[in-house]
């Protein structure tokens, strides 16, 4: 096929469905055998125990960094396992799929039926689209110049690259899984799993207050224990999740689309990205940065994103976020991300967002 005619096609495709998208993924790409589901979390939980245990002894802050990283990265994959399960994507039964998803989910404190409603219900729905999208959702330069003093330096500490941690415990964790209200049919089961999160939190603490009371006898060792084994993953995997999902709908060239404007093809790809991390990464992240195919089709299971990626490549180069993930280009689109408009489709700083106000006054 000639180039123009691929440009003729991905550009009617863009008006419209992601069918054609998906026709172009082959089939076997869907298969997701039980074994290979169960491998990877009981792999996941055995390394995310070991931690756990390691760091019954390992006291010495020096040491407990490198072990505290380690298992950050491990809430991380297990975080992913659930996340693919959430979506059906891992197991061929939705009873696999929802055991499994909501044990691989207790470790980062995420409610898994209210995950399900916000992410897979909305955002993935709905991915870009303004007044839809509530994942990284831009103000625009005159909402930004309506905020309070102090709910402005809020908005520059979120979308900072320092801040996107931050961000996401506010605005995802906290808003849209532990004090909202939800919908009238979601409420037994949120319930039911926020009880579940809440029980897991309490038990961890307990225990391993416990033993560190016994050990040591003070109550600075139990805080200590809780802080190692509990807080401090948690609250560093929220930094890694809340940069993680920045980068994969946040770029310069990526737009947000007004409701009459957006299609499903203009949000899941090209509001999408593929980054490339180093290998390595990959045993912990579980190629979740390989997203554009996983928006396409909810479906695909996790090992096989890089498969589906080249289908889609071939089937309509160019279209694709696809580059390698470095920090210094994390810093640089923090920088140039700040405020949108939605009018012109840009991302501004916030100087350039003050300019505009001023010439239009």
């Amino acid at each position: 096929m000639s180039n123009d005619s691929l440009e003729e096609r991905t550009e009617v495709v863009r008006e419209g469905s992601l069918k054609p998208v998906i026709d172009a993924i082959p089939s076997e790409i869907y298969e997701n055998p039980t074994w290979k589901g169960l491998m990877y979390f009981f792999r996941d939980l055995a390394i995310y125990v070991g931690l756990l245990v390691l760091l019954v002894f390992v006291t010495n802050p020096l040491l407990v960094l490198p072990v505290e990283i380690v298992l950050i990265l491990s809430v991380t994959a297990l975080f992913v396992v659930a996340h693919d399960s959430a979506h059906g994507a891992l197991f061929n039964t939705k009873r696999k799929n929802i055991v499994i998803g909501k044990l691989a989910m207790l470790p980062s404190w995420h409610v898994f039926e209210a995950w399900v409603l916000g992410h897979n219900r909305i955002h993935h729905a709905f991915t870009v689209r303004q007044g839809y999208d509530f994942v990284w959702h831009p103000v625009t330069a005159q909402e930004y110049e309506d905020k309070s003093r102090m709910s402005k330096l809020l908005h520059r500490i979120e979308w900072s690259w320092m801040g996107t941690g931050l961000y996401y415990l506010k605005e995802v964790w906290w808003h849209k899984m532990i004090a909202f209200k939800p919908p009238a049919r979601w409420v037994k089961a949120i319930r039911r799993d926020r009880f579940l999160v809440g029980a897991f939190i309490l038990a961890m603490a307990v225990g391993f207050g416990t033993l560190a009371y016994v050990r040591t006898h003070s109550v600075w060792g139990v805080v200590w224990m809780i802080l190692r084994v509990e807080i401090i993953p948690f609250l560093g995997f929220s930094v890694m999740i809340g940069s993680v999902v920045h980068v994969h709908h946040v770029q310069t060239d990526i737009r947000w689309w007004k409701r009459g404007e957006w299609t499903k093809f203009r949000g899941q790809m090209e509001g999408t990205t593929v980054l490339r991390v180093p290998k390595g990464l990959n045993f912990f992240f579980h190629w979740i940065m390989i997203h554009t195919p996983h928006h396409v089709d909810m479906r695909i299971p996790m090992y096989n994103l890089e498969k589906a990626a080249k289908a889609i490549e071939k089937a309509f180069p160019g279209v694709v976020h696809d580059e390698p993930w470095r920090f210094g280009d994390f810093r640089r689109v923090t920088k140039a991300c700040k405020l949108y408009d939605f009018e012109e489709g840009r991302w501004m700083t916030y100087e350039a967002a003050r300019e505009s106000l001023a010439s239009a006054a």
